[in-house]
């Protein structure tokens, strides 16, 4: 008989099924809250650099514009969402999350 494909629902459902769900529980109890603060940090330290580089548009001047211009191609892609969230109403309950 010709090699029949297998059936891939059987599978997992069986030993991969249970150790890829062990995996996800294990992931979710240890490192999830760590990687949600390892982004969180990610994202702060990036607009904080974009502040220092690319201050000028908002009036904050901090470098001068010639290492601001070398870096502005860099840049370019997250300036507008950066704009937004530097220029947004701050509330206390911004800093609990």
């Amino acid at each position: 008989m010709p090699d029949e494909p297998r059936d891939q629902s059987r599978d997992e459902t069986g030993v991969r099924g249970v150790f890829g769900k062990l995996r996800e529980v294990t992931y979710g109890m240890a490192a999830h809250d760590m990687t949600r603060y390892a982004m969180r940090t990610r994202a702060s330290m990036e607009h904080l650099f974009i502040l220092t580089t690319m201050g000028d548009l908002l009036g904050v001047p901090i470098l001068p514009p010639y290492y601001s211009l070398r870096l502005l191609p860099y840049v370019v892609p997250q300036i507008s969402t950066w704009k937004r969230r530097m220029l947004r109403e701050k509330d206390l309950t911004d800093a609990l999350f």
